[in-house]
């Protein structure tokens, strides 16, 4: 094969491969804290393979960056964490950290990978699939060994096949349907209510540690979304006689000590609220019942406001690291 030369980095291959290098530096803090935590010994190896997987994504993007004398980020480091606070998580709430991390990876990496057209940046985002496949894998198994395993409601397998016979299946914007959920609308209730669930959890933890009263407040205000929208999605499901997953609350201890610091927490309720906005969005391109995508259309505006309140409060803080950007051809040219 003949390798091309002087090819220059796309505008979708920067930002990925620098969303890459913030988020891992923020799970080294991460992972690092739940591995001075754990005491679970079936968990452990989990985490330390979690830890690896950024540690050497860290290192090939810095080296990709630093090839093409790109200026790499400053993300997260050893201040950002502090590995002789309390505890704050328990280990079960670790592996379901990982697994719901597990999740995004698999979203963002196969998009990533997508959009890549350089080679070396094709194998940068394989191996990263790769890695997070079996993190993925791993963090199932040893959820099912335990019990813990969430698993989405079943319904009967089709025995037949049937063809659609009246509009009001998709019923409209002002009342609620009465048909029964189809799979694919329970499998986004069932996926959004976890989502919900674990930005929920988190911020519980958060709020109870950040040292600025403010971040406290937003911390709580995230929670009480969560909560409202939970408790709507719910009833869709209860609505067709369906379980509902349940949500980790009670894996958040007491300790009011930071084991990060306020400006990681910050950046990472901001990556939840980024997950949830997407999640929503497919919610509504798949949905067929319009009151169910109406539903999702309010969450997202609630989300994306909630979103853009954070952004404000990291900025007027010094933390929102500036992403790449196209030029600004009227700077330079002084008009």
């Amino acid at each position: 094969m003949i390798t091309e030369h002087n090819v220059r980095l796309t505008s979708a291959e920067i930002f990925y491969l620098w969303a890459s290098y913030m988020n891992d530096t923020m799970a080294i803090c991460i992972m690092k804290y739940f591995l001075e935590k754990v005491e679970d010994a079936e968990i452990l190896p989990v985490i330390q393979y979690a830890l690896t997987i950024s540690e050497n994504q860290v290192v090939k993007v810095k080296e990709l960056f630093e090839s093409e004398q790109a200026k790499v980020p400053h993300g997260f480091t050893d201040e950002d964490v502090n590995l002789k606070s309390r505890r704050l998580f328990s280990d079960s709430f670790s592996l379901h950290y990982l697994k719901h991390m597990a999740r995004a990876g698999l979203k963002a990496n196969g998009l990533d990978l997508a959009l890549a057209a350089r080679k070396d940046v094709q194998d940068f985002y394989n191996q990263a699939l790769q890695a997070t496949i079996e993190l993925n894998n791993m963090t199932t198994s040893v959820l099912l060994s335990k019990g813990l395993y969430i698993r989405a409601p079943y319904i009967p397998v089709p025995e037949q096949i049937d063809f659609v016979k009246k509009q009001s299946f998709l019923a409209n914007l002002f009342r609620e349907n009465d048909r029964p959920l189809i799979a694919i609308e329970i499998a986004s209730l069932y996926g959004n209510i976890q989502t919900n669930g674990f930005g929920k959890s988190l911020p519980i933890g958060f709020s109870q540690v950040a040292s600025s009263p403010k971040i406290r407040r937003y911390m709580v205000r995230g929670v009480e979304i969560a909560t409202k929208e939970i408790e709507v999605m719910h009833d869709y499901l209860l609505k067709s006689f369906l379980p509902t997953p349940m949500t980790w609350d009670g894996d958040i201890m007491n300790s009011t000590e930071a084991p990060f610091s306020d400006k990681l927490m910050m950046f990472h309720v901001s990556g939840l609220n980024a997950i949830g906005i997407g999640d929503f969005g497919d919610s509504i391109g798949t949905s067929l019942r319009a009151d169910l995508s109406a539903t999702y259309a309010r969450f997202l505006a609630e989300s994306v406001k909630y979103a853009e309140d954070g952004a404000n409060m990291m900025i007027d803080n010094g933390w929102l690291e500036e992403p790449p950007q196209a030029i600004d051809r009227e700077e330079l040219a002084r008009v």
